[in-house]
């Protein structure tokens, strides 16, 4: 018998101060059975961050290996980010680069040996690839009170993020990592 996904609902609201974005989320995200918590969670992080008119997840998910976690489109169905979570290869960082204006990585683990990688290899405009790494402890925290249905505020300013989940605050750095 085949694993299913398992569906998650958080319920965000974000003030993200950099880019003057105010929003209440109602995200339904479902969890594909190969994906580790950390993955989700970075991957809810890297939606609210990256909050924009046409952001979706992709429909295929990791079951889909030519989809990124995230798209954002405009109203003609034109890709304008591709936004991965993870540490993508860097075939799949060339063809993305060719596909979208914009590519952005969240990386959910350290990010050392998924740099060194890809240091050296061919990809088409590297130098404008985005790539972020989110501070372990707050994903590990975030793990740790994991829950089916969420609700948590989660404000952003100067790459910081602030997150009020329940009576718990938690904070942790977005770093931007040169390719």
């Amino acid at each position: 018998m085949a694993l299913t996904a398992t569906i998650y609902n958080f319920d965000i609201d974000l003030a993200d101060s950099d880019r003057g974005v105010y929003e209440t989320l109602a995200l339904r995200v479902a969890q594909h059975p190969s994906e580790s918590d950390d993955y989700l969670m970075t991957r809810v992080l890297a939606y609210a961050m990256e909050y924009v008119d046409g952001i979706e997840f992709s429909a295929g998910g990791l079951s889909n290996p030519d989809e990124p976690a995230i798209t954002v489109r405009d109203l003609t169905g034109t890709l304008r980010a591709w936004i991965e979570v993870g540490t993508p290869d860097a075939d799949r960082l060339h063809r993305a680069s060719k596909a979208s204006p914009r590519v952005a990585v969240y990386v959910h683990r350290e990010p050392s040996q998924f740099l060194a990688r890809l240091a050296g290899e061919r990809i088409h405009r590297a130098e404008a690839i985005e790539i972020y790494t989110v501070d372990m402890a707050l994903i590990n925290a975030l793990v740790a009170r994991l829950q089916r249905r969420m609700n948590f505020s989660l404000s952003l300013s100067d790459r910081e993020l602030f997150i009020a989940l329940g009576a718990e605050n938690l904070t942790g750095a977005v770093t931007r990592r040169p390719l």
